[in-house]
């Protein structure tokens, strides 16, 4: 049967298609809002939150001695220097640990791993292991690197099981960065003559840069603000001398904690200072990767 053709047909078939735009449109806007609403909200929370810190603590946060003393047992008086110390130098063996190898591994998994089912199941696993609960690697830090090496509850057993928490999320957003790259800056390469390491280190890395140290920066601060893992793994609350890498240990947010359990309402202020200060070393860590990420960015 032949179906003869009408101008009026294509009149209802353009109006039909314009209000399906005005509908998107409208749908659009709407969730536009409402994403715009959970920011705000977030935004809002965030800010009741730091005003509360800020609030109880600062007037602690700026008494001389604050940052340069060690614990003591009245609420008004000592510092937090110990536990600084060993937070930085917790971050600092944290990012020598897990950079090289979350990196090399990233590398290899996307540059050089054949793709097989034995490579499809070490991604599987990576992933998984970045949703961890950080006790968990307390538990296994407190075999591994408690017993098993006989490190004890010393600082460097809480360095290498926060470095076991980073890993995760340093080599799948690592891969991600590495992925982003474009196969054109490889086949340039290799059409320049360039062995494979060469155009990996000369074109992947550089450009992939800024998306790596995005994760280090999710990582590390992750790391710095646990409390779970170090717990089990044996940091203590109160310290009077400066840690070393094998020696006992404290940190931030263990001072945090030990602040707030205790009964005196003095310690809550110190307990806010604490976490203002916590704060600032993790937006120094973050200011310093951000520097180093738009440095190298590739524009």
């Amino acid at each position: 049967m032949t179906t003869t053709y009408r101008p009026e047909d294509d009149f209802d078939t353009t109006a039909e298609f314009t209000d399906n735009i005005e509908k998107r449109e409208l749908l659009g806007k709407i969730f536009e809002l409402l994403f715009l609403l959970g920011l705000l909200i977030g935004l809002f929370v965030l800010a009741l939150l730091l005003f509360d810190i800020f609030r109880d603590g600062l007037a602690r946060f700026i008494t001389p001695g604050f940052l340069t003393d060690t614990p003591s047992r009245f609420p008004d008086q000592g510092g937090i220097r110990p536990a600084i110390i060993s937070s930085i130098i917790l971050g600092v063996v944290v990012i020598c640990v897990t950079v090289p190898i979350g990196v090399g591994a990233a590398l290899y998994l996307e540059e050089y791993a054949p793709r097989n089912w034995w490579t499809a199941i070490i991604e599987i696993n990576i992933s998984n292991l970045a949703g961890v609960p950080s006790i968990v690697y307390g538990l296994l830090g407190l075999g591994v690197f408690n017993y098993l090496l006989g490190f004890g509850p010393a600082l460097i057993s809480g360095a290498l099981t926060l470095s076991l928490l980073s890993l995760p999320v340093i080599i799948v957003t690592a891969r991600e960065a590495i992925r982003a790259v474009p196969n054109s800056l490889r086949y340039a390469s290799y059409g320049l003559g360039a062995t494979k390491w060469k155009t990996i280190s000369s074109h992947v890395i550089p450009y992939a840069i800024p998306g790596i140290l995005t994760g280090v920066i999710i990582s590390i601060s992750r790391a710095i603000g646990d409390a779970a893992s170090l717990i089990v793994v044996g940091a203590v609350g109160f310290l009077t001398f400066n840690p070393g890498l094998f020696q006992r240990f404290m940190a931030l947010p263990i001072q945090i904690y030990s602040y707030i359990t205790r009964p005196e309402p003095g310690f809550a202020n110190a307990a806010a200072a604490t976490i203002i200060a916590l704060l600032l070393l993790i937006l120094a860590l973050n200011g310093v990767a951000i520097y180093i990420r738009q440095r190298f960015t590739i524009h």
